[in-house]
């Protein structure tokens, strides 16, 4: 089969640049090499024991057949509890969607409001995925830049102009991937205000790294009554539990997007893995506070990042700001653009990961991927160890760069 006949929906997206490079790193390792892979958005640590053990019992218990579309009614029924218990939000179990993923429910939400070419606002820098449902969607993303001295928030003003008769949806993460910023709760009243004032803009707030937030309480848009019914609210066990790999994700809406989102789903995937459902209960039933191996995981995370910017400021010309959350940093590299080691030329944050990849053995992640030019992404989601040696190894590589 020859590349032109594929769809011209598919020729349009392009690979995901996280997965790309942690692809480019796995191939590297496999040689031999020791690459320390800094490029990954996923948690080093392991699911909490009473979590697996609730989906061990799943399958002693033979719940291993076709679930609901939408997730099991008692799945529903915790999630529109932790809804209300953390959050302050309610949400009956007929708003809510429990799907592949938060990937998943993103993608869902973006197919049953868009058309093509509906405009959907995304601050800059984005997670990589953003545009790229847009498009799938036949939307047209518009993207907002932020800076790093504003820490990468967008402006209501800017919300404002960007504002057209074809803006369909704003979505942003809060605590974001890659810059790890969080919206304060008058930060995101003032936006709301000014996303209510179309009639038919929907908002999706994107909440996946709600629990891994370092600074104060994690913050929802729905919480002001005269926008929640257009807002669609993201979350999911992934990160908040270290449950990448069973992949559960879940949306709350009003009653006919969501019932939408079930249609929809019901088309392409059904519902979400019955055993992985079982697991997720667990982990939306037992209160995070008590969960020692969550507490530590975010204690963790706190303790990396203090290091991880430590040791850019020991590196001249980078610039970071202080996430709040998530396990990023994403610092300003342009210093170093234009430079060469003799052999190499810097010209951009591709050819800066790329570079580091070969001689520090680091792998790290482009930042105009995120939308942001001048910058790089930095998981710590490693060890203290691995991180101390990667930025001692990163500091070594740009110091090559004259």
């Amino acid at each position: 089969m020859s590349y032109e006949h594929l769809s011209n929906r598919v020729k349009n997206l392009h690979e995901s640049a996280t997965l790309a490079m942690t692809r480019k790193s796995r191939e590297l390792k496999e040689t031999g090499i020791d690459v320390i892979n800094l490029s990954i958005g996923e948690p080093d640590f392991n699911t909490p024991e009473c979590i697996k053990d609730a989906a061990i019992e799943a399958i002693n218990k033979n719940i291993t057949h076709y679930p609901p579309v939408p997730g099991y009614k008692e799945l529903r029924k915790a999630i529109s509890d932790k809804f209300k218990r953390d959050n302050n939000l309610d949400y009956s179990i007929e708003q809510i969607i429990v799907s592949g993923g938060a990937k998943q429910s993103i993608a869902n939400t973006f197919l049953c409001l868009v058309n093509k070419g509906d405009e959907v606002l995304i601050p800059a820098p984005y997670w990589v995925s953003y545009p790229e449902m847009v498009k799938l969607a036949e939307g047209v993303p518009v993207i907002m830049p932020t800076t790093i001295e504003n820490d990468f928030k967008v402006t209501p003003q800017q919300v404002k102009e960007a504002i057209t008769s074809k803006t369909k949806v704003f979505i942003y993460s809060s605590p974001c991937n890659p810059s790890g910023s969080s919206y304060t709760r008058e930060e995101l009243h003032e936006l709301a205000k000014v996303l209510a004032q179309k009639e038919d803009l929907y908002i999706i707030s994107d909440e996946i790294y709600e629990l891994i937030s370092f600074d104060g309480n994690h913050e929802s848009i729905a919480q002001f009554d005269f926008v929640k019914d257009r807002v669609v609210t993201i979350n999911g066990v992934s990160k908040n539990y270290a449950m990448t790999g069973w992949r559960i994700g879940y949306l709350a809406a009003e009653k006919t997007l969501a019932a939408a989102c079930n249609t929809l789903q019901g088309q392409y995937t059904s519902g979400a893995a019955s055993i992985s459902q079982m697991a997720a209960l667990k982990a939306l039933q037992t209160d995070h506070h008590n969960l020692t191996e969550i507490q530590e995981m975010k204690r963790a995370f706190r303790e990396r990042r203090d290091l991880v910017l430590r040791k850019l400021k020991e590196i001249p010309g980078i610039i970071s700001n202080t996430p709040q959350g998530a396990f990023y940093v994403f610092p300003d590299v342009s210093y170093y653009y234009g430079k060469s080691d003799g052999n190499t030329l810097i010209r951009d944050g591709n050819d800066l990961c790329f570079y580091l990849l070969d001689k520090a053995h680091v792998a790290l992640v482009p930042g105009d991927a995120f939308g942001g030019y001048n910058h790089i992404r930095i998981s710590y989601a490693a060890s203290m160890e691995e991180l101390e040696k990667a930025l001692n190894r990163i500091k070594e590589g740009l110091s090559r760069l004259k």
